[in-house]
């Protein structure tokens, strides 16, 4: 459950949360097309800092483009709302949702003169997202029936609200057999991303991540593949099957919410040894130093509130 705070940023404004609300005639609730974005602000020892807060923003401006919403705020506001939400809710860590919407106005497929709201909310967030200790132990999970969508049905740069049907129907499947979580192949049937998540293997001491053709251009990926970098570790854009993935010596998934959460098990087949690997375990100890403030190397990607 959302544990909910005092003020959300709306259009330009901070409001009471109660009085968050929409009409139910918003173009975004019937038709789906809304933008949005996922990051997360951490405890330091010099306060809250909100993780790569300036790439986040760019990415919600860039799913914008491409779906030719025009957002009524420059970069530089959003970012300052997102740091004002964290502020005047007086949070030490949380999950902030900037949400980028078509208002109500004309219905139908076409709406040419909806305005364009956008909401900033920041709430308290739980140490994991994919079940308790998943961060530690790992998590079990199955590879969906339903694949992730092809690159010319649905524009994959893009966070759009809409998109995440065809995630939930993965999930719920996923847990409906008693798994944390669902592995999504793309339409060629090689390994994309998780229902939420982008996706790392380790073989023979080398990463491999698939490639930005149908998934989503994680900001958590892309820090993951620079720390690896700096630490001596070859990293592989490239595509790889179910299969390889069942003999792969390590697995994780990687985002926001997942952050690092390894993987021990895919199709009831043990990943490994069954337990968060070696090499996992060394990314998620700089990340979660990272995130904290820890490494003068990547304080650039922390904004201070």
């Amino acid at each position: 459950m959302i544990e909910k705070t005092e003020k959300i940023w709306m259009d330009g404004e901070f409001v009471n949360w109660e009085d968050a609300t929409v009409h139910v005639m918003t173009h975004t609730l019937h038709y789906g097309l809304g933008v949005f974005e996922g990051i997360r602000a951490y405890k330091t020892a010099s306060g809250p800092a909100v993780f790569r807060l300036r790439e986040h923003v760019d990415r919600l401006f860039d799913s914008a483009h491409i779906f030719q919403v025009h957002i009524p705020f420059t970069r530089e506001q959003i970012v300052n709302a997102v740091v004002d939400c964290v502020k005047v809710n007086k949070l030490e860590e949380c999950y902030i949702r900037p949400f980028v919407y078509i208002g109500y106005g004309m219905i139908g497929l076409y709406p040419k003169n909806n305005p364009i709201r956008v909401a900033v909310a920041a709430y308290p967030w739980g140490a994991s997202y994919l079940g308790k200790d998943a961060i530690q132990s790992g998590i079990r999970v199955k590879v969906s029936s339903f694949i992730r969508n092809h690159v010319n049905s649905n524009m994959s740069r893009g966070k759009v609200s809409g998109y995440y049907i065809n995630s939930q129907l993965a999930k719920k499947e996923a847990i409906t057999l008693g798994f944390a979580e669902a592995l999504m192949l793309d339409a060629d049937g090689y390994v994309a991303e998780g229902s939420g998540e982008n996706i790392f293997i380790v073989r023979n001491g080398k990463l491999k991540t698939t490639p930005l053709t149908s998934i989503l251009e994680g900001i958590t990926r892309d820090s993951i593949m620079k720390i690896a970098a700096d630490n001596g570790l070859e990293v592989n854009e490239t595509r790889f099957t179910r299969d390889e993935l069942y003999i792969s010596d390590e697995a994780f998934f990687s985002g926001t919410a997942a952050e690092i959460t390894p993987i021990i098990e895919v199709d009831n087949r043990k990943i490994g040894k069954g337990k968060p690997g070696e090499i996992t375990t060394k990314l998620q100890s700089i990340f979660f130093d990272t995130v904290a403030g820890k490494v003068d190397k990547y304080r650039d990607w922390l904004t201070y509130i």
